[in-house]
């Protein structure tokens, strides 16, 4: 069950690489959970990260579990204990803003995958001590965006990255052309206006939009 902070890291490696974006998602209403995922994944954006700020998010990802060809994580880790949950729930990977030792130590210990975040140099040499080299950068835009990462990678370049923060398809590709990125996360797949109205052919469309991202 237990996973070392590199196996952990070649997992998150390897479920960033599925798709360019990584739909991050705050879900309202558990009732619209599969469906969405089942345009997230049709549309080609198979790791979906559900956000724990509502109520109804753990039972979303039990809900988006359940769809195949999708590979749905739990973001906003804060605690041990939301670990847990998560793990519960059927989450197969987790993402958090930040990293400390409790919530390191946690996730390692029942065995689910993280991507912890960072902001800066300092913050990334811990965790890549510890064995983590895949990594959340956020908050993106707000920490200097894509000129602030490639800055980054020049002195730690064995450290891959998925920003999130302030991504959209206006600056999605200024990211994704770097080469410590394997994928950006990004809310704007799924609009709160468009999930609401259960327009899953739209949310579809974006998707696969954002599925054709740094390909050109």
């Amino acid at each position: 069950m237990r996973i070392t902070p590199q196996d952990a890291s070649l997992r998150t490696c390897e479920i960033c690489a599925l798709a360019p974006v990584m739909p991050v998602l705050v879900v309202e209403d558990a009732a619209c959970a599969r469906p969405l995922a089942q345009a997230l994944v049709a549309g080609g954006l198979p790791a979906l990260e559900v956000t724990l700020r509502t109520g109804a998010a753990l039972d979303a990802i039990r809900e988006m579990a359940q769809v195949k060809g999708g590979v749905v994580g739990a973001g906003t880790l804060i605690t041990p204990k939301d670990a847990e949950a998560a793990k519960a729930a059927g989450a197969q990977f987790g993402v958090s803003p930040g990293a400390t030792d409790a919530l390191l130590d946690a996730c390692e210990a029942i065995g689910l995958p993280l991507l912890p975040g960072a902001a800066t140099a300092t913050e990334a040499m811990r965790l890549l001590a510890r064995g983590y080299g895949m990594l959340k950068f956020f908050p993106a835009e707000a920490s200097g965006g894509a000129p602030a990462l490639k800055a980054i990678g020049a002195p730690l370049p064995q450290i891959s990255f998925c920003p999130t923060g302030g991504i959209s398809p206006a600056n999605a590709e200024s990211y994704l052309s770097l080469p410590n990125v394997v994928c950006a996360g990004g809310s704007w797949v799924a609009p709160a206006d468009l999930v609401k109205a259960g327009d899953w052919g739209a949310i579809e469309a974006l998707a696969r939009d954002a599925s054709r991202l740094g390909k050109s």
